[in-house]
């Protein structure tokens, strides 16, 4: 069983028709969603003319038996620390909600799937390849 945390441009390439996402995605047997994807992606429909439109088409993918949506917790807190803490040593910052999305696969035992290169440099970070 593979288990994979996609990251909002993964879901958005999906949402668009990308047919290597789509099939990608297709192979995945869990597939992990991060509250931080669900504030960017409904920021992002904010500013844009279908808010409705794309709320209904994350609640209807969202409501799939193969998708997990993991919340923010304090035991992904703990592993948000640690993993700024190795960034900070290692002088290798990345953007602040991509920590709490890195934090959420270690913490349920994710490979993450992105098209963010910034992810490699998340010691230990395990990134699916299709």
């Amino acid at each position: 069983m593979n288990k994979v945390l996609i990251d909002t441009n993964i879901y958005s390439l999906a949402m668009k028709g990308e047919s290597v996402v789509v099939e990608a995605l297709r192979k995945i047997d869990r597939i992990g969603f991060s509250a931080i994807s669900i504030g960017e992606l409904y920021s992002g429909f904010k500013g844009g003319s279908r808010e409705a439109a794309n709320r209904e088409e994350l609640h209807l993918f969202l409501d799939s038996p193969r998708v997990a949506v993991h919340p923010v917790d304090e035991e992904t807190a703990d592993f948000y620390a640690s993993i700024l803490a190795d960034l900070k040593a290692a002088e290798t910052p990345i953007p602040t909600n991509d920590i709490w999305f890195a934090a959420s696969a270690f913490q349920h035992g994710y490979t993450v799937f992105s098209h963010d290169a910034h992810f490699e440099l998340v010691p230990g970070l395990v990134k699916f390849s299709g």
